[in-house]
């Protein structure tokens, strides 16, 4: 059973003060690039309606040389609160970047220090400005200077086992003028492999005063518990645990805010909230939503009879309806199931 010390419950009882701006809930949604649009975002803020989200990380550089905004930038009025992701290595660009970030709606501006990807670091952005903690200082003091909104950094512990700087890195980033740092637990070297440090973003706790977020491996209600009592952090990000399941961010909040469980979906409930995934991709983005769908359908599609076959049916799906047509067959599969058990129960209570 999960449970909440004392301490931990006091803390978070009050709103994450991100600088200026107060967010209700201690529960991020990661940025995660191909993933976190509009339409993903919409699904996560049903169950964590307070909850700050992340649009995918935009190129400043490529930002500056376009004269219409991504779509991956796009922002509902309506949705706050959110920030806005970017990622370079030039300071002037991403400063520019910024202003344009909140124009669009951003609550807070968010630099991408930790992504692992090599066609992203060999450009200088990413986890490689740990290795470059002076133009990573330039970069965050440029974008304060530029926006009257919070700046916060996202990274990692190091570029790898050898180069642990998190600590230096991360104090720097404060005196710079970030107003709250998100640490995932892991060096570039390790990209997702092995387990998250948790042990390194305690220690970032321990030596800055902005608030500071704990990433990495919280996959339930119980890891982001145990993170937060083991880091002292502020808050936790939900990142690939939310990859085919929308609703953790939900679930991880409400059990800080009442310390108790929420009910896992159902696997129909799962695969209805796929068909209406793939649905609303498809109204946003047209058949290019659809291909880009196919990824989403293959995660929601595990951990009940049949799912493998639903899987690789979904990731070659060729149109909206095609989907469509396969989740309702294996939602009526599993409801026949369903009632099968019950009606086996009740035959040998009978018995």
């Amino acid at each position: 059973m999960v449970t909440l010390s004392p301490d931990l419950k006091a803390k978070l009882s009050t709103p994450l003060k991100i600088g200026s701006f107060e967010v209700k809930s201690r529960v991020l949604q990661s940025p995660l690039s191909g993933v976190t649009d509009m339409v993903f975002r919409r699904l996560v803020r049903r169950y964590a309606p307070e909850s700050m989200m992340y649009t995918e990380m935009v190129n400043a550089t490529g930002l500056h040389y376009v004269k219409q905004l991504p779509k991956i930038m796009e922002v509902d009025r309506n949705e706050r609160p959110i920030s806005i992701q970017l990622f370079d290595c030039r300071p002037d660009f991403l400063a520019e970047a910024a202003v344009k970030a909140v124009e669009e709606g951003a609550d807070t501006v968010d630099i991408n220090m930790g992504c692992p990807v090599n066609k992203i670091t060999k450009n200088g952005g990413g986890s490689s400005l740990l290795r470059q903690p002076e133009v990573a200082e330039a970069i965050v003091r440029e974008v304060v200077k530029a926006v009257d909104v919070p700046v916060t950094v996202k990274t990692r512990i190091g570029w790898s086992d050898k180069e642990i700087t998190i600590l230096d890195f991360a104090k720097r980033m404060q005196d710079a003028g970030a107003q709250m740092i998100t640490v995932h637990g892991r060096t570039r070297a390790q990209g997702y492999n092995g387990n998250a440090r948790w042990e390194w973003i305690a220690r970032v706790k321990e030596v800055l005063s902005i608030p500071v977020i704990g990433n990495g491996d919280i996959f339930s209600v119980e890891a982001a518990v145990k993170c937060l009592e083991q880091t002292g952090a502020d808050g936790v990000m939900c990142s690939r645990g939310t990859l085919g399941y929308p609703f953790l961010a939900g679930e991880i909040d409400y059990f800080l805010k009442t310390g108790e469980e929420l009910p896992s979906p159902t696997p129909i409930q799962r695969l209805e909230c796929a068909k209406e995934h793939l649905q609303a991709l498809y109204e946003y983005k047209g058949e290019r939503g659809v291909r880009q769908a196919r990824k989403h359908m293959t995660w929601y599609s595990k951990g009940f009879a049949g799912a493998a076959d639903l899987r690789g049916q979904l990731s070659l799906i060729e149109n909206v309806q095609q989907g469509v047509d396969l989740i309702d067959r294996a939602i009526a599969q599993l409801a026949n199931g369903y009632e099968l058990i019950e009606e086996n129960q009740l035959a040998i209570s009978g018995a």
